[in-house]
């Protein structure tokens, strides 16, 4: 976190936190919802199978999104945000809470959209072929660019994937689809 994001805190302590303005997608890309964006549905898809979505305004400013990503952490119950100053902003996620690039080159290295690199402790494969990998920083999805790298970490034997539901990771591995949508019931 940056140190004008914890003095920021420590002056303002209790600043309300916000749902709903901010989401992430399954390649790593921030959108920015303002009320119309929210007004028009979810962020991603609910379980119901309900397929009107409404991501918003996708975030191109580097440096903002450099911003967003050093302060990007979660809270004990799994929910994702971005301290922005005092104020945290729940992130919607697409599918995970983290987006992971492959690097074939070393030994299928990962790096989280945030620039972070991980450590991988399982891979996971849901019922739709999307492959996510828990690591030290947390859980995600892995790119869909870099699917062929991770096929050949799968072929080689460095990954040995489980299948699990898509609906059951988020309970599984502990994060919240929409704190959003929590918050509302």
């Amino acid at each position: 976190m940056d140190d004008i994001v914890r003095q920021a805190i420590a002056k303002w302590p209790h600043v309300p936190a916000c749902c709903g303005w901010l989401g992430l997608d399954a390649r790593g890309n921030w959108y920015m919802r303002d009320d119309q964006a929210q007004a028009a549905g979810p962020f991603a898809s609910p379980a119901d199978g309900c397929h009107r979505v409404s991501k918003g305004s996708l975030l191109l400013h580097d440096k903002l999104i450099d911003f967003i990503a050093r302060n990007y952490e979660s809270d004990a119950s799994g929910q994702w945000f971005f301290q922005n100053g005092p104020q945290r902003v729940y992130v919607e996620l697409e599918a995970a809470p983290l987006v992971w690039r492959v690097d074939a080159a070393y030994g299928w290295a990962v790096t989280a959209h945030t620039g972070r690199s991980a450590r991988v402790q399982c891979c996971v494969l849901d019922e739709l072929g999307r492959l996510y990998l828990d690591t030290d920083l947390g859980f995600g999805l892995v790119h869909s660019q870099d699917m062929l790298y991770a096929a050949e970490a799968i072929e080689q034997g460095s990954w040995l994937p489980e299948e699990c539901l898509a609906a059951d990771l988020p309970t599984r591995f502990g994060y919240v689809l929409s704190p959003e949508a929590r918050q509302r019931k």
